[in-house]
């Protein structure tokens, strides 16, 4: 029966990589299991074998001390029955519990190697669903797999052995629908893992629409999407639901084949057997040892038949748990990678090419350079490039063509760690942890000091709005920063920036999400912050492109023009036109404020 489901080479595969993985980890604790399960087993058997001397010697030859020593043996084996199978079910628990607890950890672990383009291809719905779907598969096959081989199969491996000595003819009868159960069940095996497929679809999609408007509430509301996301989400909810019920249907069907193959064996046993000793002179005693073999063979028959179909059902999120560790879109240091030695913290992009897809350039060949103590300030028009240069130089991504350097050092030669650690990046999509604002602020250095901590927050010009919270730097700021403005948030991010100190500043317009009073605030700290550092700033607004010490103008990823806004200004080319755009903008604003 087991092997014909382990005919399947990839479940070959995936279950001789279990066993290896996660068995070996636990050996000492299966070894107790095993050993609880053979008492089992073997208290059962003797349970079967004990009834040949009850029947004949108790209630034939009516023996007064069988009676007593029978009563005493009973009571024995189902004390070490009830114990061993208490201390089983503790153990592999236990076991279980530290399978789920690793999966999901190598899962998390996983998850922080994965590039940037992983993520953007996939919702992050998906993580949260494979953490729990694919930790509870883990541990269910191993469990299911070592309570079948040894419980189970011990327990009918014991009772077979008591039918036989009892009588072999009448085993081989007993186990004559035994390929028919076999058969069957394989079948349903297969469909099992079918629809296990579609279960976790539907799982997926419920998270996935649960966490879309947990995150989009405010879009929900205002543009009154409540039917459309119910509709969603009842889809989601309808399709696990069919799942579910097919499931269970499909599994359900072991029961009534193996209840009508455990009939017609019963009653084919008990025919020959009732013939045999009444016409035969067998024992009765005999005849009732194995008819209680025969029964008590039953529940365990029946689990090791249906342990295809549930392995089938678990085996999918095993299945997704390797394929996930496999997954080869992974952050790595090259073998000789060697550690990032700031000195005066220039970037230079030479020649640089780059594209997402193939045949879709976004750079072309694109040099420029960003030196130690200046501004260099990224202007131009959407899609030209300047958020790729950011992502190129923390190496969210690496280029096709060209190189990029740090004081010389080209950045794909030394490890991510020491590039990043030399980095401080402030978003225009700011990003904050569900902590509080103190925690938030020291991401940028968990070792900072409550007063390290207090001083970047000033620099940003956050102090003064924290502590009007009434738990100041313990204040929650709620998932992403949903308690607080967008100004607020921008300016913790700025704090946890100033915090970082490092030699070079990525800024993505790091001032958008501020009104006028705030920016210039935030002006006069990256001012102070930006000095001695190499600072990179994809600029919109007049304000930034001004106080830039050299100007970048990106268009169709190529740097077209460079140099200070005066410069460029008496070239009268794309930047002049840019200028002139921002300044018609700004104008219009001011004038639709103030009527």
């Amino acid at each position: 029966m087991m092997w014909s489901y382990f005919q399947n080479n990839k479940i070959i595969n995936l279950a001789t990589r279990l066993v290896g993985d996660q068995g070996r980890k636990h050996i000492m604790g299966y070894v107790t299991a095993f050993f609880c399960m053979a008492l089992v087993a073997g208290s059962t058997s003797i349970s079967a074998w004990i009834m040949k001397d009850v029947i004949d010697k108790v209630f034939i030859e009516k023996n007064i001390a069988y009676l007593w020593m029978i009563a005493f043996v009973l009571v024995a084996v189902s004390l070490t029955k009830g114990f061993a199978t208490y201390w089983q079910q503790v153990l592999m628990s236990r076991i279980a519990n530290a399978i789920i607890a690793d999966v999901q950890r190598r899962v998390f672990d996983k998850m922080l190697v994965l590039n940037v383009s992983y993520y953007l291809s996939r919702h992050s719905s998906e993580f949260m669903a494979r953490q729990s779907f694919i930790g509870n598969s883990c541990s269910a096959v191993l469990n299911l797999l070592i309570t079948s081989l040894s419980r189970d199969a011990l327990t009918l491996v014991g009772l077979i052995i008591v039918m036989i000595i009892q009588d072999p003819l009448m085993s081989l009868l007993a186990v004559f629908f035994m390929p028919i159960a076999i058969f069957g069940t394989r079948k349903i095996a297969k469909r099992a893992r079918k629809i296990m497929n579609t279960e976790f679809t539907g799982y997926a999609q419920i998270m996935e629409s649960m966490q879309e408007l947990s995150h989009g509430i405010r879009v929900v509301k205002s543009y009154t999407l409540e039917s459309f996301m119910k509709r969603k989400q009842y889809d989601a909810i309808d399709l696990l639901q069919r799942a579910s019920n097919r499931l269970s249907e499909v599994s359900a069907r072991s029961s009534p084949l193996m209840e009508t193959l455990g009939g017609l064996a019963v009653a084919s046993v008990v025919i020959y057997g009732g013939w045999r000793v009444i016409y035969g002179g067998q024992s009765p005693g005999s005849f009732f040892s194995f008819i209680t073999a025969v029964l008590m063979a039953y529940e365990p028959a029946k689990r090791v038949s249906k342990l295809q179909v549930d392995l089938s059902a678990a085996m999918r999120g095993v299945d997704m748990f390797y394929e996930f560790l496999d997954e080869p879109h992974v952050e790595f240091d090259k073998d000789d990678a060697i550690q990032l030695n700031v000195k005066t913290g220039e970037v230079n992009f030479d020649h640089v090419e780059f594209c997402y897809r193939d045949n879709e350039k976004v750079l072309k060949g694109l040099s420029f350079s960003a030196h130690k103590g200046m501004t260099t300030a990224l202007v131009g028009p959407s899609g030209g490039g300047k958020s790729t240069i950011m992502s190129l130089i923390l190496r969210y991504w690496d280029p096709q063509d060209g190189s990029i350097r740090i004081d010389g050092q080209d950045i794909s030669t030394v490890s991510l760690h020491s590039l990043r650690s030399n980095i401080a990046y402030v978003s225009q999509d700011v990003f904050l942890f569900n902590g509080t604002i103190k925690e938030n602020i020291a991401m940028g250095r968990p070792s900072a000091s409550d007063e390290d901590i207090i001083n970047a927050a000033k620099l940003s010009y956050a102090d003064d709005f924290i502590n009007e919270f009434e738990n100041g730097y313990n204040t929650l700021c709620g998932e992403n920063g949903v308690h607080l403005s967008g100004g607020q948030r921008q300016r913790i991010s700025i704090a946890r920036a100033i915090l970082k100190n490092a030699p070079i500043l990525l800024l993505d317009e790091a001032t958008s999400a501020l009104d006028n009073e705030s920016e210039r605030k935030i002006q006069a700290a990256l001012e102070a912050l930006a000095h001695g550092r190499t600072t990179i700033v994809i600029a919109h607004r007049l304000s930034t492109i001004f106080r830039a010490d050299k100007i970048c103008f990106v268009k169709n990823g190529i740097v077209t023009e460079q140099g200070t806004h005066a410069e460029l200004i008496s070239r009268d080319q794309d930047y002049n036109k840019l200028i002139s755009h921002i300044q018609m903008e700004d104008q219009t604003n001011i004038l639709s404020n103030t009527q």
